[in-house]
This record gives structure tokens, C-alpha cells and sequence, in this order.
């Protein structure tokens, strides 16, 4: 079938080629020059139509060029992909023109074989090998280990090492490697380095490449000590190692915060003569920046142009979102200025943080130039920066001119996400235009967005602050229907909704169901009912379920503290709101804004003395008091 596939190529490619060229070519003797000088001319990109010509015109040559020669041809096809365009071409070279596959053909296969997933069609034709008498070799196995590996079946491929070693091939460097690679990226790294003694007996040494996947996978999964540890080991056998080893190690610590450490590290290289490159510098700038330690970021970008490092995109990009974080925006700009200066393009991540930081400040104006320059640039807006401005809008209230920006958006062909379409909503909600929000929620759906756990919250939330108390229970209804996981959030914002419409004993009844819902009640649940039960003057039964917190194994926090003193206060039980004020303030809280103004409200009426104002600002007391 591959012949038949292949004929009618050739013949396509030769019905291109001039009649006079043509006759040419089917010379012998400029054949047999012509295959010879293109095999010798370094051909490093053949194409199809180019490889099928030249394995014709090597067919029709008399004599017969050699295997080896043919070899030469579909180790250039191979070099470029065509794997099954190597694997007809083989077939046609035995069936069409007689000539038997010698042990590099066959590797070749295999290869191919190996490269396209077909393992069992690799290990045939390494039967194949042992028929014809040839003796597997390094490439071979290694060829197999490698195409077993990449589809991560790795314990047959170490079996493969062993059945090699068993027939006297030694393993080499690459069969190492690749092995070790696939064991690292699927967690077994105490077998790699197991792997690696046994190979050394064998008397295959590993290199710096070999433990490479070792030390980032420690890296990766918090090890980083264990990183270290076997970084010295690495330098008391002499292994030569390069920037890249260090690196992996100091970002690691970066990422853990291991500042220090890192630092410590990083001036180990230069003491060692190895020199730092921007990879170690970039690593070392993200650490500062998300310890909020901006200002060292910029010493070491000073620091790696004095060295003759050049400073690359991530460079800037992190100092630039590390800046912009700290609310340092002006600093932002400035660094962004001088990344122009020195010829670095910006990307679409550095338009899109200094984007958010003028959102932040309202600069709503140079947000938009920073999307216009994007534009210009030929930097096309994502997704990302669209809800970025997007949502700063609506944060400021500005839900018109979000709507403006979303029609725009949509108009240069950009899909509106979940994100942008939940801000949306919160947008609306929030400035008191549920319908608009319902109408989005619906436009979301209808145009193919699915709303996520976090688009439901908001718009119940903004349903129940609304007063559409009955809506929001009806989106909780489709939700229990459609079998949508529910959290115990959405429950904390219908138990809400429901205390604020003063139906306080259906929030009871809802909170009283949760555990047959399989939803555990935490601690803002029982703080909401409580406020409700307080809001129904229910002192004593919110007092209940204050103590039954703790039976429940969750611990209040200041808003539940707060919650309560400020109904007892209101309900004039002075002596219970002390003993809540103290055991408050022996849990290491304070009292909250609402509070200290309801207490400064009764100190004017007269309704409180002063004695209780200094006890919020004083120390806890062993025991409590009344201060009637």
C-alpha cells in the first residue's frame, strides 16, 4: 500500500522536469553522480517530492547504488520528520530494488517506529536485527529505551538496560540521561539515582546533564535541602557543573522564600568561577520582588549590567509587576522607559501589569493608553488585558464605560472569558442594577461561557443585597438540579440573604440541613446566623450557637466576637458583653470599626461609662468585671 502511495508521487514529481533534464536524469551515469554529489552536499531540509525523486533516481541507477548510500537518504528524510515517508521508502528499497537492510537501516526503523508510537513495530524489527544475525548495538537499545520513555513506560525501558547489559552492550551516556529523565518526571527519584550507581559499575559515568532532572524535580517538589545535599556530593566527585545547576537550586529557594539561602548561593558560584547569567539574576530579582523587597530587585539589575549581564524581557517584566504590587507605579513607569531605552521589546505581560496598577489608582485614562501603545506596537490585548480594565471599572463603579470597553472588545474579535463576564455582573450588582446583571448571567450562558462557582456567588450575592431574595433561591434550585457542586459559600450567602429579608427561621432551617448536604458549616456560617438570630432579638439561642462552636470543633473569629458584643451591648446585657470583650481579647482580637462606634454612641447617650472605652484599648484582664 506504502509503494502504491509512493509510485504516483514520483511520477508527479517528474512530470515537473524538462524533457532534455529528464532524459538526463534517467542516464546512468549522471544518476549514479547526481545521488551521490546531492547525499554529499550537506542536504539539511529535503522535502517529499525532493526525496521521493532522488530515491527513484537512485532505483533506476546502475549498478545499484549500496545500502549504505540509500542509509544516507533516510537519515536525511528522518533528520526532518517524515518518519513514515522513511519507513515506505525502506520497504520499496528491499521489495523495488533488492537490497537487504543492514543494521543501521533497521535503527533507522526503528526510529521512525519509535516516533511514531508504534513500539510493537520497533521491537519487530529488532527481532528483525537478531534473524538476520546482526548484533543489537548502543544505538539500538538506546533508540528503544528512548522510544519507550516517551511514552512513559519507563520501568520496561530500565528493563531494556538490563537485557543489554545482559548481552554485553554497555550503556552510554545517552541511555542514562534518558532514563533518569523519565524516571525523574514520574517521581521516582531515589530509583534514577539507584539507576546511576548501577550504571557506574557498569562503567557508565554520568554527567552534569544526568543529574540535571534529579535536582529539579527535588526543586520542584519542595526538596530543596535534599537539592543541596546532593549538589555538594556532585562537587566531592568532581563533576564539573555550569550556572544551569545552581540556578535550578537558587530558584527554589527563591520560590520558597529561602532569601538568604539563595544569596548564599548565588555568591558560592562567583567565588567558584562560575558566573552567574541572567537566569540566576532573574531568579534572584523574583524572590526580592515577591518578599516585597523591590528596592534589592533593583540594586541586582544594577548590579548584573556592571557585571556585562544583559538584562532580558523577564528581567524588567519582574521588576516592573513587583513594583507596580508595592504601589510604586511612577518607578514602574520609570523602569518601563529605560526597558525601551535599551531595546527590549515589551510584552503583553508588561503592558498588562502597568495596565492594573493605573486601574488601581483610577488612572483609568493611562490604562487605556497602554492598550491603545499595545495596539501600535503590533502587541495584540489578550484576555487578560481586557479584564483587567474591565474589572478596575467596575470596582470604581464605572460600569458604563466597562460596557463600552466589553462591545469593543468583542468588535476586534476577542471572546469575552468567565472572569470578564463575572466582573461584569459584580460591576452591576453592585451599583444596584441586578437586571443587567441577570441579563449578562443570561448573554454569559446563551453564547456558550460556562459560569463558575465564582460567577454563581456573585450574582446570589448581589440578588440577596438587592432585595431578589426569591431569584437567588430559584439559581440555587437550578444548581441542586443540573447536580453542580455547591460549596459551602453559596450557603453562606442564601443563609445571609435570608436573615437580611428577615426569614431568619428558614435560615435556621437551611443551616440546621447542611450536614445532611454533606456540607460542613465554618466559622463565617455560624458568624451570619448568628448575627440573624441576633437581628431577631434570639440572644439566648444565639448564645447557644456561639458555645456550640466550639463543640463543633471551630474556633470564632473577631467578626463573630464582634457580632455578638454589639447585640449585647444593644440588648443592654453590659456584664455578658465584658466577658465576651475579655475572652475577645485573650484570642488575640480587637474590636472592629462598628463596634467601637456603637460603643462610643452609648458612652454619649449616657447609656455606657467611660470605664468601657478603656477597656477596648486596654490590656486583657484575668478576670471580668461589671462595669454597669
Amino acid at each position: 500500500m506504502m509503494m502504491g502511495r509512493l509510485i504516483p508521487l514520483h511520477r508527479k514529481a517528474f512530470a515537473l522536469v524538462p524533457p532534455r533534464i529528464a532524459l538526463c536524469i534517467f542516464s546512468p551515469a549522471f544518476s549514479v553522480l547526481s545521488y551521490k554529489e546531492r547525499l554529499s552536499s550537506g542536504v539539511v531540509d529535503i522535502k517529499k517530492d525532493d526525496a521521493v525523486a532522488l530515491f527513484q533516481s537512485m532505483i533506476r541507477s546502475r549498478p545499484l547504488p549500496t545500502v549504505i548510500d540509500f542509509n544516507r537518504l533516510f537519515g536525511l528524510v528522518a533528520k526532518t520528520k517524515q518518519y513514515d515517508l522513511v519507513l515506505g521508502l525502506c520497504k520499496q528499497m528491499e521489495l523495488k530494488g533488492g537490497i537487504a537492510y543492514d543494521l543501521y537501516t533497521l535503527n533507522i526503523t526503528i526510529n521512525c517506529f519509535c516516533r511514531r508510537s508504534r513500539l510493537g513495530f520497533a521491537f519487530s524489527a529488532m527481532g528483525k536485527i537478531l534473524k538476520l544475525g546482526y548484533e543489537p548495538d548502543t544505538i539500538t537499545f538506546s533508540t528503544l529505551i528512548n522510544g519507550l520513555c516517551l511514552k512513559g513506560l519507563v520501568s520496561q525501558a530500565v528493563e531494556l538496560v538490563d537485557r543489554m547489559v545482559e548481552m554485553k552492550v554497555i550503556p552510554n551516556l545517552i541511555i542514562l540521561n534518558t532514563i533518569v529523565n523519565g524516571l525523574c518526571l514520574q517521581d521516582r527519584l531515589s530509583e534514577a539515582i539507584a539507576l546511576i550507581d548501577r550504571m557506574v559499575e557498569k562503567g557508565c559515568q554520568p554527567s552534569e546533564v544526568t543529574y540535571g532532572p534529579i535536582l529539579n524535580r527535588m526543586c520542584k517538589s519542595g526538596n530543596t535541602a535534599l537539592a543541596l545535599d546532593l549538589l555538594r556530593k556532585l562537587e566531592d566527585r568532581k563533576i564539573k557543573l555550569d550556572a544551569a545547576k545552581y540556578n535550578i537550586i537558587i530558584d527554589s529557594f527563591c520560590k520558597y522564600g529561602s532569601l538568604h539561602d539563595a544569596l548564599s548561593l548565588f555568591n558560592e558560584m562567583e567565588t567558584k568561577g562560575i558566573k552567574p547569567n541572567v537566569i540566576s539574576y532573574n531568579s534572584l530579582i523574583g524572590g526580592f520582588c515577591r518578599a516585597g523587597r523591590w528596592d534589592d530587585g533593583a540594586q541586582l539589575l544594577r548590579d548584573m549590567i556592571t557585571s556585562e549581564i544583559t538584562p532580558n524581557v523577564v528581567t524588567f517584566n519582574t521588576l516592573i509587576d513587583g513594583l507596580v504590587k508595592e504601589g510604586k507605579l511612577t518607578e514602574a513607569k520609570t523602569l518601563y522607559d529605560e526597558m525601551i531605552t535599551r531595546g527590549i521589546d515589551p510584552t503583553t505581560i508588561t503592558y498588562n501589569t502597568l495596565a492594573y496598577g493605573f486601574c488601581m489608582e483610577n488612572r483609568f485614562d493611562e490604562a487605556n493608553q497602554m492598550l491603545d501603545l499595545m495596539v501600535s506596537k503590533g502587541c495584540d490585548p489578550s484576555i487578560v488585558t481586557y479584564s483587567i480594565l474591565i474589572n478596575g471599572y467596575c470596582k470604581a463603579k464605572l460600569v458604563d464605560e466597562a460596557m463600552r470597553l466589553f462591545r469593543k472588545m468583542s468588535m476586534r474579535g476577542v471572546v469575552a472569558d468567565t472572569v470578564v463576564y463575572s466582573a461584569l455582573i459584580q460591576g452591576f450588582c453592585q451599583t444596584g442594577k441586578p437586571n443587567v446583571a441577570k441579563k449578562l448571567f443570561q448573554e454569559m450562558v446563551s453564547q456558550g461561557v460556562h459560569p463558575n462557582i465564582v460567577t454563581y456567588k456573585i450574582l446570589m450575592d448581589g440578588l440577596c443585597d438587592n432585595g431578589e431574595l426569591d431569584e437567588a433561591l430559584g439559581i440555587l434550585e437550578k444548581m441542586h438540579k443540573s447536580k453542580t457542586e455547591l460549596d459551602i459559600g453559596i450557603y453562606n450567602i442564601i443563609i445571609h440573604g435570608m436573615c437580611n429579608a428577615n426569614k431568619v427561621d428558614d435560615a435556621w432551617d437551611l443551616f440546621c440541613s447542611l450536614p445532611l448536604k454533606g456540607v460542613k458549616p465554618e466559622v463565617k456560617t455560624y458568624t451570619v446566623m448568628i448575627g440573624g438570630l441576633c437581628k431577631q432579638s434570639s440572644l439566648s439561642e444565639a448564645n447557644m450557637l456561639f458555645r456550640n462552636m466550639g463543640e463543633d470543633g471551630i474556633a470564632p473569629d473577631d467578626s463573630t466576637y464582634n457580632t455578638l458584643v454589639r447585640a449585647h451591648l444593644r440588648g443592654s446585657d453590659i456584664n455578658n458583653s465584658v466577658k465576651l470583650f475579655e475572652e475577645m481579647k485573650s484570642n488575640g482580637f480587637s474590636a472592629d470599626a462598628s463596634t467601637v462606634k456603637l460603643v462610643i454612641d452609648m458612652l454619649s447617650s449616657g447609656e455606657l461609662n467611660k470605664s468601657f472605652l478603656d477597656m477596648l484599648s486596654g490590656p486583657c484582664r484575668n478576670k471580668s468585671s461589671s462595669l454597669d
